[in-house]
């Protein structure tokens, strides 16, 4: 990890044998994932319930990932539980990023916002980005010889490529062809 563990807690004086639990479970996460950036920890007490949370915030490169476990009776159960869901993620996380796992969510989709059918080519405005992105793209970029058959409006799922005047679609598929 290359920044200190945070520990803090909420309605609870975190003990020293607390804290050191929390630290031996957190020093076992960097063998699920050796670029783990940082971890924050809150632990919190739910006095009238007699239950505790604990809720985990590790930072990967390009993502934050979060655990939040269901609270339990017993402090100690709780810390486990949430550092098992934590080494989870972690090891899913890393399996995504050495390729062994697909990323399905990576796909992004557009809409069709420009169309130069006799010219074979046409545009596409992002949509999951929140930016709205003009993203060009070329006949012989949609699959199954479709490009005849679009319409503006048309939602699409694309991969994205720089191209030499900025970004473009390397693939173009309508969405439920």
């Amino acid at each position: 990890m290359i920044l200190p563990l945070q520990i803090t807690g909420h309605d609870l004086e975190l003990t020293d044998a607390i804290k050191a639990n929390i630290q031996e479970h957190a020093e076992k996460l960097d063998k699920y994932y050796n670029h783990l950036i940082s971890c924050r920890i809150r632990v919190e007490a739910i006095p009238k319930r007699s239950l505790y949370n604990v809720h985990i915030d590790m930072t990967v490169p390009g993502k934050e990932l979060v655990v939040r476990r269901e609270p339990n009776q017993d402090l100690y159960l709780a810390i486990r539980d949430a550092f098992d869901a934590a080494r989870r993620e972690l090891s899913d996380f890393a399996r995504v990023q050495r390729g062994d796992v697909k990323n399905r969510e990576g796909i992004p989709h557009a809409r069709i916002s420009n169309l130069f059918l006799d010219n074979g080519y046409g545009f596409l405005t992002t949509l999951d980005d929140g930016l709205n992105r003009e993203i060009y793209f070329h006949e012989n970029s949609v699959l199954n010889h479709k490009f005849k058959h679009l319409k503006i409006g048309m939602i699409v799922r694309f991969n994205e490529e720089m191209g030499e005047k900025g970004p473009q679609a390397s693939t173009v598929t309508v969405v439920g062809s």
